[in-house]
This record gives C-alpha cells, sequence and structure tokens, in this order.
C-alpha cells in the first residue's frame, strides 16, 4: 500500500463531472477518480476548512465515531474493477467497512486519517506527471484554492 495525499477536487470538462486527485506522497503518479458532485463538495468543505452551519453526512459520521470511542485509522483504496474505485474504512476495534472513495476520502479529511491505495490500483489507473509538467499541477492546486461548493451547484447551508 501506497500513502497518498489529496491534491483536490476538479471538474472536468466538458462533461463536468467532478475528479478527486490523489498523489503518492512519495513518488511522482497521481490517482484522478471520479466522483459525484455531493462528495466533491464535501471534500472541497474539508479542504478549505469550512464547517457548514448543520453537519453533513460525513461530519455526522466523524461525530459518530467520537461518540462511540472509535477512531478511523486508515482509508485504504483496495481495488479497481470495470472502471470502479473500492475502498475499505478501517477502525481502530479492527472492524473494516467497504465504502466508496469519494466518501472515504470526505471522512479522512475530517479526522485526519491517512489515505492509502494498493500498488495495483496505483499501477492501473495511475498517471506519473513528470517535472515540467509540475506548473500544471501548481496551477490546478491554485485552482482547488479559489473553488467553492457552490461551484458544483451545492448551496452549503
Amino acid at each position: 500500500m501506497k500513502h497518498m495525499e489529496v491534491v483536490g477536487v476538479r471538474v472536468e470538462m466538458p462533461s463536468n463531472q467532478p475528479i478527486v486527485l490523489l498523489k503518492e506522497s512519495d513518488g511522482d503518479r497521481y490517482l484522478p477518480i471520479w466522483i459525484g458532485n455531493v462528495e466533491a463538495s464535501a471534500i472541497a468543505l474539508a479542504q478549505q476548512g469550512v464547517a457548514p452551519a448543520r453537519p453533513l453526512t460525513h461530519d455526522l459520521m466523524r461525530d459518530v465515531l467520537a461518540a462511540l470511542d472509535t477512531t478511523l485509522t486508515t482509508v485504504n483504496i483496495t481495488s479497481l474493477s470495470d472502471g470502479v474505485f473500492y475502498a475499505e474504512l478501517v477502525f481502530s476495534n479492527g472492524a473494516e467497512v467497504s465504502a466508496r472513495p469519494s466518501d472515504s476520502i470526505a471522512l479522512a479529511l475530517r479526522t485526519g486519517t491517512p489515505i492509502y491505495a494498493h500498488e495495483d490500483v496505483i499501477a492501473e489507473a495511475g498517471l506519473p506527471i513528470p517535472d515540467e509538467q509540475e506548473d500544471q499541477v501548481e496551477a490546478f492546486r491554485e485552482f482547488l484554492d479559489n473553488i467553492s461548493p457552490e461551484d458544483f451547484g451545492r448551496r452549503t447551508d
């Protein structure tokens, strides 16, 4: 398993499909995962440190885990089958729960939980971005700094 960092969320044009972009912590491969609008908003809010007036689903899950005195220890992107990514949530009590990567990432960002991806998944779907393209990645990061949940057609109240 490779440790991954969340680079951010963007909208692919012309399909208007949101993508969450992960990057190997110790490498140059990026893992794009197509996600839904709601999950894109949840991830963007967490990255921006925005606390909604009322808890969203991922905030609620974080609060339930705290109330049950259980922590999320890792999020693992485990497989890719027919274009669909799969993930597992691993909890401090030893429980493992299958989940969508988008929900898993949104929860990981709220709980400070590390995200890992299986090497086979990165080998199959990862994209190496050489140093000369790093300026494009930096432009993407600047885009992420300026994106808001409203850009996904969803209000935050």
